[in-house]
């Protein structure tokens, strides 16, 4: 017998001993860990859960086999080999009693997360109905975490994978989920998204406590949510009071014929999502340390009227979730606000185009990627309904920086300046292949001079730079391009990616200074 599969017999033989006679005990998985699940493949896999105070634990998963006890507070934990694409793989756990899970594939696992536009689900996308017909992809699995706040980092969720199909996708993350048919069409492997998602959340609601605390700029958001809640006892009193007297204002107001007053706004308070570190705490540690591939992030909007401290905050959540994980700089892949608003008719400041600014800044963290949408909004709508394209550029980037593909997986980015006479060269990475003006015209540069008022520019390809120019401004020292909530942007590379909204100059904007909500 060859020796591998003498190894082979021998662990099958001690897997079916020890399942048949280990001495039973209480012993309990987190939501995580469920039938249908995904594995990260090439990664090592921490398993957990709970049991009776040193008790055995034995867990086998496909032909690894590990033993421990359970600590003084009943908690366990075991790390396994990684393991090839595929399965299903056989999952047991034993103690007093004994867990199997079913249907369990190994391929790359996404964390899908932000606010709304990540939460919009594929009954509410582009062509609902074609989609959710045609989603009959049984390796890929979805996995809800529950919309939780919490003061204390939770041990663990609710929510159980489901093999992604017709009768499941519609509720799903509409990014997430063409993200991950994505990855699976060109990769070939197994796929699992988990969605932890909540509409209209700030960023510090995802941060730790101990990650907002140690930035003098971030310390003031943790410090007026104490005052909050230190005064919330208070405000609740009051809001009852309120809503006494408007429910008999406007039962009064609907027995005249007439429109009830506005109803009261209950005050924020520990269960409110815009808690600093409540998400964090609810909704992110749970799923700690479960192995994953990365992270795919939509959210920013929350956090436009404060897009200077975003520069800090975002940068600062996404340190603060690779150090929780403990699986160093695993790839985070985020989306550049989209377009939205009413298109402004003269240059001007913008806090939607400061807090983009922002989100590119954070691409100087390792292993970032973003996905830029600023040609696929709606001025009407602040949830575009293409989030086939978002899923789509941001596989693009996934498929570069987390696997090593050689694609094209971003539009240009500016890279520097140089000022000829009375016009501005711009540089630019990514260009890849070449430029292009979209309609055969470029537009959406402005240009300054001295007396830092912004008009118009016309502006020209020249090889693999933008040269911009105005006959108003015979000095120039600034340019921007795309700045404005709605902005009209006509720059691609040849592979039909838009670049992103950039300036030169770094001017004080309309958000620096504002450190509280």
């Amino acid at each position: 017998m060859k020796p591998r599969t003498l190894l082979r017999a021998l662990v099958a033989i001690s897997a079916s001993v020890w399942l048949a006679t280990v001495v039973r005990a209480e012993v309990r998985l987190p939501a995580i860990f469920g039938d249908n699940m995904v594995l990260q493949a090439g990664a090592r896999l921490p398993v957990w859960g709970w049991a009776d105070a040193g008790e055995e634990v034995h867990v086998l998963i496909g032909e690894q086999l590990r033993r421990t006890r359970a600590d003084a507070n009943g908690r366990w934990r075991v790390e396994f080999e990684p393991l090839a694409p595929g399965g299903p793989v056989k999952f047991v756990v034993e103690g007093k009693n004994r867990i199997e899970l079913r249907n369990v594939l190994v391929g790359e696992v996404w964390l899908c997360s932000g606010q709304s536009n990540m939460e919009w689900p594929v009954s509410r996308a582009a062509n609902p109905e074609q989609e959710i017909a045609s989603a009959n992809y049984p390796q890929i699995r979805l996995f809800k975490v529950a919309k939780i706040v919490a003061a204390k980092p939770l041990e663990d969720t609710d929510g159980q994978w489901q093999v992604c199909s017709p009768q499941t996708v519609a509720g799903f993350s509409a990014v997430g989920y063409f993200f991950g048919r994505e990855l699976h069409k060109r990769l070939g492997v197994p796929v699992g998204l988990i969605q932890s998602a909540w509409g209209g959340t700030p960023a510090e609601a995802w941060t730790s406590l101990e990650a907002l605390n140690a930035h003098p700029e971030l310390k003031p958001i943790v410090e007026r949510w104490d005052e909050i809640l230190e005064n919330y006892p208070k405000a609740l009193e009051r809001y009852r009071k309120r809503m006494a007297a408007w429910q008999q204002n406007a039962k009064a107001a609907r027995a005249a014929g007439k429109r009830p007053p506005r109803r009261p706004r209950p005050p924020r308070g520990p269960n409110h999502p815009h808690r600093p570190a409540g998400l964090y705490n609810g909704m992110i540690k749970p799923i700690v340390p479960f192995a994953i591939r990365g992270v795919i992030w939509y959210q920013g909007e929350s956090n436009a009227a404060r897009a200077y401290q975003y520069r800090t905050l975002f940068r600062t959540m996404i340190r603060d979730w690779r150090r929780t994980w403990r699986q160093g700089n695993f790839p985070f892949l985020f989306v550049q606000l989209a377009n939205f608003r009413q298109r402004q008719a003269e240059p001007g400041e913008s806090d939607w185009a400061e807090l983009r600014e922002a989100q590119t800044m954070a691409l100087a963290e390792p292993n970032t990627g973003m996905a830029v949408t600023i040609d696929i909004g709606e001025a009407n709508d602040i949830h575009p309904k293409n989030k086939q394209d978002v899923g789509r550029r941001l596989a693009l980037a996934a498929l570069a920086i987390a696997y090593g593909k050689d694609i094209v997986y971003s539009g240009p980015l500016y890279d520097s300046h140089k000022i000829e006479g009375n016009k501005v060269r711009i540089f630019f990475t990514h260009v890849d292949g070449g430029l292009v003006a979209r309609g055969g015209e470029l537009k959406g540069f402005a240009i300054a001079g001295p007396d830092r008022k912004f008009v118009w520019a016309k502006a020209a390809i020249d090889g693999d730079t933008v040269v911009v120019w105005s006959d108003q401004v015979p000095n120039p020292v600034a340019v921007r391009y795309g700045w404005a909530d709605n902005p009209e942007c006509t720059l691609y590379n040849k592979a039909g990616l838009p670049a992103s909204p950039f300036r030169t100059d770094d001017w004080p904007g309309i958000t620096q200074g504002r450190l509280e909500p």
